[in-house]
Order: C-alpha cells, then structure tokens, then sequence
C-alpha cells in the first residue's frame, strides 16, 4: 500500500510525497500583488519538503477579494510575481499549485486578526460583494451583496478562465479551484444563499450550474496533461447533510465528467451552524467521495499527525494529505513526520543537509601548542 512518503501521479505530474501545503490566506498583498513576505513564505515550505505547495487563495477578480490583502490574478500585472514564486517552489523540489476564487457575499472584509468584519461603508476602498441574491450572511446585517446579472455570472466564469490562463503562463502546473466555504460557487450551490428562479437557481441541477460550466470552461484552456481540482465544501453541518453530501457526489460526478482530476474535501460554511471539530474531521467523508465519484480526493482540517496522515493514505481515503497548521509551525514537518514513521528523511537542501549530516556538534579539540591569539 502507497504510504504518505510514497510519490503520487496525477495526470504527468509526480509528487514527491503525498504532503500538500494546504492553500492558507496571508493576506499580506498590495492591490493584489505579491509583496516581500510571499516569496520566503512559500520557498520554505517547498523547502520543508512538501510534495506540493498550494498558492493561497488568489481572486480572480478585484470584487472577488476576501481582503484588500489577497493575492489577485486579475490582470497582466500580477504575472511576473507568481511567476517568481511558481519557480522557487520549483526550484525546492515541491509541485507548484495555485488556489483561484471569488469570495463572493464573503467578500471586502478586514483580515481574521481585525475581526474578519465587513469594510465600513465609510472606507474609500470597500465595495459591496456580488452574490447569487441578496442575502447576506448574516440577518440584517448591512453588508448585502448585489444579486448577479447573467451578465455578472458569465463574466466571472470569464474571470477564472482568464486567471487559469495566467497562472500557466506563470509556470503553475496544479491549480485548484476554491468551490468552498461559502465564497461564490458555494453560494451558488446552497440553498442558503441561492434564492434565483432562473437557470442558476432552484433544482441542484440549476444550483451547480455555476460550478459545472466554470470547471469545463477552464478545462478547455487548462492543458488536458495537468492535474484540475477544485474544493468543494461537500458539507454544511446546518442538520441537513443527509441531503447535503448526497446532492455533493452527485455534483462532484458532474464536474469529473467536465474533466475535473481531483477533489479537495472541504466544509461549506454557507451558515454560521457549529461544526464539530474533531481531528481528521474530513477524512472518512472523502472516502466515501473517493468510493462514490472514483475522484482522486484529499483533505485538510485538523491532519495533524503523521501517523494518522500516513493511515489516511494507505487505507485509500485520501490520496495526499493537505497540511496546514503543522507547516506554519515548523515548515520542515514532513522531515519530522519521516522520522515518526520511520521511513527515512525527505531529501534536504544541500546547505541544510551539510550542516545537520555533516557537522559534528563536538569538534576534536584545538592542540595548545597552535593555538595562537588573534592580532
């Protein structure tokens, strides 16, 4: 059985291990633009030894901002910076893959570290989001998103066709399509927030329209050679996922027949219902993607151990392991990992692995008799 340090294939891309750096927000951009702190963050963690580093999630549009610190790839301009960080991860040994989204109702907020709160009205630079219909997250709450026009929705399937185009031009060879945490497409997909009576609202057929056309309309410029995934949140915890997870395989069997290579097991977080967090939380209902859909899936949330990582993989209920609190804390957790399960150390850098192989940490002593003061 493949384990978490055997490589894995997808299409003709190899994965040295199956450790993903999961895609995680720094938002730390400047009108969409990579900044100094992007290029050290993701060299490290293709340094640490991840098979595959997931560029965070990066908007397709400027409307599409989660903050005004996202990542963009809305224009031309914005190229030569993910360029730059497609090639270090590279260049450290990892598969270079990029998240692309459209925040939608969720979007023009303040980062999770000032509160995560809707940009005041006040504020030069907020704009109200766009959204399915007009229904905000949260009751009464003055942030409502403009409900689309066919017009808004075929220009934002446009949007992720044109950033896909960008990102291979940039030298990515896995992107993933961010279908979750009730960003655009998820709203789309929920009841929650899909109130249409037109052909992108109503029956679930209706509902993933959005979804289905913008995987095939991406396919047709993404090379057939290169892995397409998307994060689907197959969940709501809202008390109604014996409907939820149904009508999720089932649009996850629309998207495999439009081409889609992978699916990255994710929560929708279209409510403000409570989830139950556990560890693993996610893995055995990608499993039951993987047995239903035949998908290639993964997962994060709460993958934490090695062992347990590594047991997920060898029992078929994921593919790769997508890890991301572990490889913020210690980017060299995969070499940590290796070692717990005992199967021998990633491949190191070659300074670091000089200097941790190589080094004596008691060097023989200096003779007396030439040993001579400094001038």
């Amino acid at each position: 059985m493949p384990g978490l340090f055997d490589s894995f294939t997808l299409k003709q891309i190899t994965l040295r291990n199956r450790i993903a750096a999961s895609p995680m927000c720094q938002y730390q951009a400047k009108d969409g633009l990579v900044t100094d702190w992007h290029l050290p963050h993701y060299t490290a963690l293709a340094r640490g030894g991840a098979g595959l580093v997931v560029v965070e999630a990066t908007a397709v549009s400027p409307e599409g901002r989660i903050t005004l610190g996202d990542l963009g790839f809305w224009s031309d301009a914005h190229t030569a910076g993910a360029a730059a960080i497609a090639k270090a991860i590279s260049d450290a040994g990892a598969v270079a893959g990029i998240q692309l989204g459209h925040a939608g109702r969720k979007a023009g907020c303040t980062p999770p570290w000032e509160g995560g709160a809707p940009l005041a009205s006040s504020d030069p630079e907020a704009w109200q989001p766009l959204a399915p219909s007009a229904v905000p997250l949260i009751a009464e709450q003055p942030h409502v998103p403009r409900a689309m026009s066919l017009e808004d929705i075929h220009r934002a399937q446009q949007d992720f066709v044109d950033a896909a185009c960008r990102a291979l031009a940039a030298g990515f060879k896995w992107i993933e399509l961010h279908f979750a945490h009730g960003f655009l497409a998820q709203s789309f997909l929920s009841t929650h927030s899909n109130q249409r009576d037109d052909a992108y609202g109503g029956s679930l057929e209706n509902r993933a329209r959005f979804l289905v056309e913008t995987v095939a309309a991406v396919r047709r410029v993404w090379p057939a050679d290169l892995p397409l995934t998307a994060r689907l949140g197959v969940l709501e915890f809202d008390g109604q996922d014996d409907v939820n997870l149904p009508e999720s395989l089932q649009v996850l069997e629309w998207l495999k027949a439009e081409g889609l290579d992978l699916v990255d097991v994710g929560i929708g977080f279209s409510t403000l219902s409570p989830v139950p967090w556990a560890p693993n939380l996610l893995v055995d209902t990608a499993a039951e993607v993987a047995r239903v859909t035949g998908l290639k899936t993964t997962t994060s949330w709460l993958i934490t151990d090695a062992t347990d990582a590594d047991r997920a993989v060898r029992e078929h209920k994921v593919d790769l392991v997508m890890v991301a609190r572990r490889l913020l804390d210690n980017p060299h957790w995969p070499r940590q990992a290796a070692r717990e399960l005992g199967v021998g150390d990633p491949v190191l850098p070659t300074p670091y692995a000089y200097w941790l192989e190589n080094w004596s940490p008691q060097p023989a002593p200096i003779a007396p008799e030439t040993f001579k003061e400094p001038a």
